[in-house]
C-alpha cells in the first residue's frame, strides 16, 4: 500500500496493486455488458473517509475509501461500480457541465432584472427578484441531478442483470445509505428530497428492488473468491488509514483470519512493533507461500524499518508471481537503491523502467528513475523524470523548466526527447486551462 500524490481535486489517491487488481476484476464484467472496450474504464482508490463514489469525466470511476470500509460485501461494491458505470456510458460529466451553465445563466438574469428593479426604487421587490432566480436556478440543478441519478440507477440495473451479477448489493447498500441518512437527521419524506441533488434512497431502493427481484440474476451465489479477496483488501485498507489501537480493537490477536493479520500487520508496522509486524507477514505467507500481495507487504515493511537487504527477497519474488506489476516493481527498485550498492542499480534501473512503462502515473517510480539517472551522472534524464513528477504533482511551471532543460542535453529525435517535449506541452496547456478557469 502506498499513497501516490496525484491530486483530484486535492484528495490524495491511495495506490495498492491488490486492491487495484480487485477493482479492476470487480469491473470488468460489469464493462463488458454495458458494451465498453474492456480495460478502458478505470477505477481509481481516493484517500476520504466519506461514504462516496463518482466520475469526473473520462472513463474512470474514482470510489472513496470510506464506501470500501462501509460496505459488507463485494456484491455491494459491484453495485456502485455499475452505477457509477451509467453516468460514464451517459456522458453525464459533460451534461453536468452543461447544465451547471445553463443553472447560472438563470441565476446571472435573474440577478440583472432585480439590479434593475432595485434601482428603479422598488428594492423590495429586487430582491424578491433575486432570491426568486437563485431559487430557480438551484431547483434546476437539483432537479436535472436528481434525473441523472434515477436514470443511472436503471443503467447499473441493466449492466448488472447483463453480467449475471445479483443486484443485491446494490439494494443492500442503498439501505445502509437510508440507514446513514435517518441517523444523522435527514428527513426521507417526499417534500425534503426537492433539495436533494440525489433522489430519496427509499425511493431509489422501493423502485430498484421491484426491477432486481425480477431478474435472473437476482438469486445467483455471490462468488466466494471476490469475497474473501475483498475481505483482505478491506482490512488491509483499515490497518494502513486508521490508528493502531483502533485496528487492534477491530481486528484483535484472538483473530487469527487473514483479513485480520493483515490489518495487524499495518498496525504494528505503524506503531514500530516491527517484530509483530513480520510475525503476522510470516504467518501469511506460511499460509499461501506464493501469495505475492504478502509478499510485498514483508518487503514493505522490511524496506520500510531499514532493512532494505533482507526486502529483496520478497520483494523479487512478489514482481516475478506478478509479472513485474509496476507497483511491486517499484516498489523493488527502491529497495534496490536503499542498499545504497551502486552493483544494484542496474537492476533498479531495469525494474523501475518496466514499471513506469506499465504504469506512467506513477510519480514514486519516476522519483526513483530520477535517482538512479543522477547517480550514474546522465542528468538530462534525470530532469526528465523530474517533470514527470512535477506534472502529476500540478508544478506546472517547474515542470516546463524541467522538460526543457532535459530536451535541451537529450539526443535528438531520441523517444525520451520526444516525451520531454509531450511533457511540456501537457504543463503549459494546464496551465493555460487555470488561466481560463480564472
Amino acid at each position: 500500500m502506498a499513497f501516490a500524490f496525484q491530486p483530484v481535486a486535492a484528495q490524495s489517491i491511495l495506490r495498492d496493486a491488490e486492491t487495484e487488481e480487485l477493482l479492476k476484476d470487480l469491473l470488468a464484467p460489469i464493462v463488458e455488458a454495458s458494451e465498453l472496450e474492456p480495460g478502458n474504464v478505470e477505477v481509481v482508490l481516493i484517500n476520504d473517509e466519506s461514504i462516496n463514489a463518482f466520475v469526473a469525466g473520462g472513463q474512470a470511476i474514482y470510489v472513496h475509501s470510506g464506501l470500501i470500509n462501509a460496505a459488507g460485501t463485494a456484491n455491494e461494491v459491484q453495485g456502485v461500480l455499475a452505477h457509477e458505470l451509467g453516468h460514464i456510458t451517459a456522458g453525464h460529466a459533460v451534461r453536468f457541465n452543461e447544465r451547471t451553465k445553463a443553472a447560472n445563466g438563470i441565476s446571472i438574469l435573474s440577478l440583472l432584472l432585480g439590479v434593475g428593479a432595485a434601482l428603479a426604487g422598488a428594492g423590495d421587490a429586487g430582491m424578491g427578484i433575486i432570491a426568486a432566480g437563485q431559487q430557480a436556478a438551484l431547483g434546476t440543478f437539483l432537479s436535472f441531478n436528481r434525473d441523472q441519478e434515477a436514470a443511472t440507477d436503471l443503467a447499473g440495473a441493466r449492466y448488472l442483470s447483463g453480467a449475471g451479477i445479483s443486484g443485491r448489493g446494490m439494494i443492500k447498500f442503498f439501505e445502509r445509505l437510508r440507514g446513514n441518512e435517518i441517523r444523522a437527521g435527514y428527513s426521507q419524506a417526499d417534500e425534503a428530497a426537492y433539495a436533494r441533488t440525489h433522489p430519496l434512497s427509499g425511493d431509489r431502493i422501493q423502485t430498484l428492488r421491484g426491477l432486481l427481484e425480477q431478474d435472473a440474476a437476482w438469486n445467483t451465489p455471490e462468488d466466494p473468491v471476490l469475497q474473501e479477496r475483498f475481505l483482505r483488501a478491506k482490512a488491509k485498507l483499515y490497518g494502513y488509514l486508521n490508528e493502531p489501537k483502533r485496528t487492534l480493537v477491530a481486528f484483535p490477536p484472538s483473530d487469527t483470519s487473514v483479513p485480520a493479520r493483515y490489518a495487524r500487520a499495518y498496525a504494528y508496522h505503524k506503531d514500530a512493533r516491527i517484530d509483530m509486524a513480520i510475525a503476522e507477514t510470516d504467518a501469511l505467507i506460511a499460509a499461501e507461500p506464493d501469495n505475492p500481495w504478502f509478499l510485498e507487504l514483508k518487503g514493505q515493511v522490511l524496506l520500510e524499518s531499514g532493512r532494505p537487504r533482507d526486502a529483496l527477497v520478497p520483494l523479487r519474488r512478489a514482481t516475478e508471481l506478478t509479472r513485474a506489476h509496476p507497483l511491486i516493481a517499484g516498489l523493488l527498485g527502491h529497495a534496490l537503491i536503499a542498499t545504497e550498492d551502486q552493483s544494484n542499480f542496474a537492476e533498479a534501473e531495469t525494474v523501475l523502467r518496466a514499471s513506469v512503462q506499465k504504469d506512467r502515473y506513477n510519480p514514486f517510480a519516476w522519483y526513483q528513475l530520477g535517482v538512479v539517472y543522477e547517480a550514474r551522472g546522465d542528468i538530462p534524464r534525470a530532469r526528465l523524470a523530474s517533470a514527470e513528477v512535477q506534472v502529476m504533482n500540478r508544478q506546472y511551471p517547474q515542470a516546463i523548466a524541467s522538460a526543457q532543460a532535459a530536451e535541451a542535453y537529450l539526443p535528438y529525435g531520441s523517444a525520451d526527447w520526444i516525451r520531454a517535449q509531450d511533457v511540456a506541452l501537457e504543463a503549459r496547456a494546464e496551465l493555460e486551462q487555470i488561466k481560463k478557469r480564472r
